[in-house]
């Protein structure tokens, strides 16, 4: 019985351990992302829309690897974009889905 019970939390941790492999593995990092909150959202979000041409904001990400903030705009025709500021929530680049970032 005793065997039986150290074997669930054994194999727990190495489920959890597979898991966050797959995660590093295949770049699914959403799990560790920030999102960007409060008066910064507003703030990105406005020069975000206006650089994008409009559509709806439908992500952010505080502190990623290519700024400050990186929101991610889907536009009126289904198109996404992701626009990158910097901590002045100036316009660094943008990055079409599926497509190489362009810098501004």
């Amino acid at each position: 019985m005793k065997r039986r019970l150290l074997l669930v939390p054994a194999l727990a941790a190495v489920a959890l351990g597979a898991g966050g492999a797959y995660a590093a593995a295949t770049g699914d990092d959403d799990a560790s992302e920030t999102p960007v909150t409060g008066s910064a959202l507003d703030r990105a979000s406005a020069v975000a829309l206006g650089h994008a041409g409009g559509g709806r904001v439908t992500g952010s990400e505080a502190g990623d690897e290519q700024g400050a903030y990186e929101i991610e705009v889907t536009r009126p025709d289904g198109s996404q974009v992701d626009v990158h500021l910097d901590t002045s929530f100036r316009v660094l680049g943008t990055e079409d889905d599926g497509a190489d970032e362009t810098e501004n």
